[in-house]
């Protein structure tokens, strides 16, 4: 006797709902932490840019120093960076610029760092502090409370806020 034994076939022609939706929610899931890892990349590469910059303008500082025996300043006691501070920088101690900036415009430095700087000249002869703000986005510098601040003196001597 032979039994007519019918076997169901499964069609395995596709994905169901939920493998896609399973599928969907772990890449959402991955890109928001990769988003974010890669938000703090950005932040420590420019805060590390920025540190550079410094050290390198502390070596055109004393440059500066054995071509005229006095240090450049821009301001006296603790200076406020702006997009202009930043272009008398790059054109006065680092030999480049040659921009012009329209109200609201970063200075290049500012494009390449995210941070605007300034040279102030500290109590005491021959003494000065490079500080560097983070900008805000639209031309000009964070708050002091909310910014990353970074300080280099003339002895080397390198700060950071608490914001960084």
């Amino acid at each position: 006797m032979i039994v007519n034994q019918k076997k169901k076939i499964k069609s395995s022609l596709g994905f169901s709902l939920i493998e896609l939706l399973v599928v969907v929610a772990i890449l959402g899931i991955l890109s928001a932490v990769g988003i974010t890892a890669y938000g703090g990349y950005i932040s420590s590469t420019e805060k590390k840019a920025t540190s550079n910059l410094l050290q390198q303008i502390s070596l055109a500082q004393t440059e500066e120093y054995s071509n005229s025996g006095a240090f450049y300043t821009q301001q006296t006691g603790e200076c406020s960076p702006s997009a202009t501070t930043s272009l008398q920088i790059e054109e006065d101690l680092l030999g480049r610029g040659g921009y012009t900036l329209e109200p609201g415009d970063k200075s290049q430095t500012a494009k390449d760092t995210g941070y605007e700087i300034c040279i102030g000249a500290l109590t005491g002869t021959n003494n000065f502090e490079i500080r560097a703000m983070e900008t805000n986005g639209q031309g000009g510098v964070k708050s002091v409370a909310q910014s990353c601040v970074i300080t280099l003196n003339r002895v080397g001597v390198s700060n950071e806020s608490d914001n960084c």
